[in-house]
């Protein structure tokens, strides 16, 4: 096969890529390792910055995210036994959308077969060598010969991995405690996310629907979850959070170590990378599925110019203009982490600036803005 744009990786990133050039007529073909039930199954982020939400809209597959997504004007802080709100939409005019990256992906993706449009599942990438990516797909090696490839496929991906040694930096740094997350069949106890600094450590109570709650501890990295029996963790998540949290059965459960990764830079002659390829943030801020969106804006744009005028300028700056915002974001998601969270070795004294940061942030206006500013997503 021969297209503009093989894009690897049927994640958001690789899907509203392919959306975004579709829509100014420039083909690409998507390769996912993974079957059709395990992307549109997994279960990741769920909160939708106030652009992403528009662009989603724009872009003809936001109707059953304006019909079912829960929009939300503010999120609440809880420490000290008290809860207090951020009024996300009075200090910014913005809001932010509860919407499972999940039903995301499903509608990207029953968009894309719609339209009649190459995206094949099953398709593993044994290699990527300049523009020719190399694929195993129902046991038969092929090619994909390419003008540009753009590499979607994640932190565990194969195109990161394919960039000649010294082309790019890793800068990393693994955080000292783990989330230990489930999902629930259970009424939310709150309208709105509500982040609980506790002196047993973090909580986070969120939602995917009205009935089906996301609820996450502080845990030590490498917690075995056979020592979180059902009843300990709804004991301890109403402990932490301090609301009246109904239990309900468990969907699903599991352990999440918590890191920030940053590629720089973000290209490599024809080969871009984009979302978790290029960069991973911590969940505390609720970043990774939007900026992976700001990504691949970024790129379509520079793609287009180059398919429509010849025009590489775009392209050559891709990597610093989105480095700029990937940069913001990590400080933003690090800030949250760092003040939500307990810290192996804190002292009374640790406690207490914690304290004083979250009454700052949650007591003054000029705080609260920054805070609620970077939460429903900086500007382009």
């Amino acid at each position: 096969m021969r297209t503009q744009v093989g894009i690897i990786g049927a994640g958001p990133a690789g899907l509203v890529l392919a959306r975004l050039l579709q829509r100014e007529g420039i083909d690409a073909v998507i390769l996912e390792r993974r079957s059709r039930p395990y992307v549109e199954g997994r279960v990741r982020a769920g909160v939708l910055e106030h652009g992403t939400a528009d662009l989603l809209e724009d872009l003809g597959v936001g109707a059953r995210m304006r019909r079912e997504g829960m929009v939300h004007r503010g999120i609440e802080l809880r420490f000290a036994g008290a809860g207090h709100r951020i009024d996300l939409e009075g200090l910014t005019g913005r809001t932010i959308t509860v919407y499972g990256q999940q039903e995301v992906v499903k509608d990207l993706i029953a968009a894309r077969l719609a339209d009649g449009l190459p995206l094949h599942f099953e398709a593993e990438v044994t290699g990527v060598d300049g523009t020719t990516v190399t694929y195993k797909h129902d046991g038969v090696e092929q090619r994909l010969e390419c003008d540009v490839v753009a590499g979607c496929d994640g932190s565990h991906g194969v195109t990161a991995g394919a960039l000649p040694a010294g082309a790019v930096r890793r800068h990393e740094r693994v955080y000292p405690y783990a989330w230990l997350g489930i999902l629930a069949r259970a009424p939310a106890a709150n309208e709105e996310l509500v982040y609980a600094y506790h002196e047993r450590g973090f909580a986070l109570h969120s939602m995917r629907t009205p009935e089906i709650v996301r609820l996450y501890l502080q845990v030590p990295p490498g917690t075995d979850l056979a020592e979180w029996p059902d009843e300990r963790i709804w004991d301890e998540l109403r402990r932490r959070l301090g609301l009246p949290l109904v239990a309900g059965p468990v969907l699903e459960r599991g352990v999440t170590p918590m890191r920030s990764v940053v590629v720089e830079p973000m290209r490599h002659d024809r080969l871009f990378l984009a979302g978790d390829a290029a960069h991973i943030v911590p969940p505390t801020g609720a970043k990774g599925l939007n900026l992976a969106v700001a990504d691949v804006r970024v790129l379509a744009e520079a793609l287009t110019a180059y398919f429509r005028d010849g025009d590489e300028k775009l392209m050559d700056a891709y990597s610093d203009t989105c480095l700029r915002r990937v940069w913001q974001v990590q400080r933003f998601s690090n800030w949250m982490t760092s003040m939500l969270h307990r810290h192996p070795g804190d002292d009374p004294f640790d406690h207490g600036l914690q304290v004083a940061e979250l009454a700052y942030v949650t007591g003054s206006t000029a705080a609260a803005t920054t805070l609620a500013e970077n939460y429903v997503g900086l500007p382009r």
